[in-house]
């Protein structure tokens, strides 16, 4: 009998090496392949959509060589008489390598989609927050598919532990329920974008610039210093207010003047109050009109758009506006109204005896 028709472990040497030369093949095929596949997938970066390129192209970057090494030595193994308890460790751990390689390319590759659709739906500074609970859901989520998927390859009966799994699931949410309202409003902040960071909003009674949005609560400073904070779920069952998307602003404001004003003065007051506005620069005028008889005054009604959301600059045109009607009134001999009260007094006969004019 010669050297190769030996037999080592009911095996000859011939197989023994057939199934050594398999594995190394098989090792160096698939590491060419995985890096082939990388490099093609980045050459057709500009021919396919977005960055789907780069990312199978880093995908496969990441393949793990011991995976590799496992399976090969796992293909190399079926030539082989083994012992059943030997077949099924080499299956057993072919499984489990070829589930971690097939987590790590999904988790890689959903969570960087996932990331770069939440990247062109947000800000770049509101994205950390938002990509590190995202990426977390994710991962989660797919090592646990891929943990159920193994065991059932591995021959377990997994009906049983899902079952557990959903109970204990439902458990936990239930415990967790605030919490994970928080986490999913968040999520909802940051793809709806509601509001970002810097914005000007009031909620209820409550109003500041947006600070920071977290993964439980987001927080405001408001106008008087101090720090506001809100639950994201509280925000978004809440009617909020962007005052920071506001692309102009419309602005509504009555004068009035006294009922002994001519008729020749109180038509010409409206176009008066045109002219004033319309000379103005981030103004566009809209209307004004002798809109109604009050108690004590003639009441004009204007309306006009200040082109710019800026309070200050709402505060200095509505000033320069103040300003120049009281000059005008002043040159045209026009009286404001102020609070007048008449009181008539009647004797016994109800005929009017005396007439006072509080002012």
């Amino acid at each position: 009998m010669n050297l190769i028709e030996q037999s080592i472990l009911g095996n000859s040497i011939d197989k023994w090496l057939i199934a050594l030369f398999i594995t190394f093949l098989g090792t160096v095929i698939l590491n060419i392949l995985a890096r082939f596949l990388g490099r093609t997938f980045t050459t057709l970066q500009g021919k396919l959509p977005g960055n789907i390129g780069l990312v199978l192209a880093e995908m496969f970057n990441r393949t793990k060589r011991f995976v590799l090494f496992i399976i090969s030595l796992y293909a190399g193994s079926k030539i082989l008489v083994l012992p059943a308890s030997a077949e099924t460790f080499l299956s057993y751990i072919a499984v489990i390598s070829a589930g971690i390689q097939i987590g790590i390319w999904a988790t890689f590759l959903i969570t960087k989609l996932v990331s770069e659709y939440i990247i062109s739906k947000t800000d770049q500074e509101e994205t950390p927050s938002g990509i590190a609970v995202t990426t977390l859901i994710v991962r989660v989520i797919v090592w646990a598919f891929i943990v159920l998927l193994i065991l059932d390859n591995l021959g377990f009966n997994i009906t049983t532990l899902v079952a557990g799994l959903g109970v204990g699931g439902i458990a936990i949410a239930m415990a967790s329920q605030n919490i994970l309202a928080d986490l999913f409003a968040s999520l909802s902040i940051l793809l709806d974008k509601p509001f970002k960071v810097g914005d000007f909003i009031i909620v209820g009674d409550f109003l500041g610039s947006v600070e920071y949005i977290g993964l439980k609560t987001t927080r405001l400073r408001s106008l008087g210093g101090e720090q506001l904070i809100f639950s994201n779920t509280d925000l978004l069952s809440s009617r909020i207010r962007n005052y920071k998307r506001m692309v102009e602003r419309r602005i509504v404001f009555k004068i009035g003047v006294e009922y002994s004003t001519d008729y020749e003065k109180l038509t010409r007051i409206p176009e008066m109050i045109r002219d004033i506005i319309s000379n103005i620069e981030l103004t566009r005028f809209d209307r004004s009109h002798f809109f109604s008889y009050g108690d004590f005054s003639l009441n004009i009604e204007t309306v006009y758009y200040i082109l710019s959301p800026d309070y200050n600059a709402y505060a200095d045109i509505q000033q320069e506006i103040n300003l120049k009607i009281f000059k005008k009134f002043g040159e045209e001999k026009i009286v404001f109204a102020f609070p007048t009260q008449t009181i008539h007094l009647a004797g016994k006969q109800n005929k009017p005896m005396a007439e006072i004019s509080q002012g």
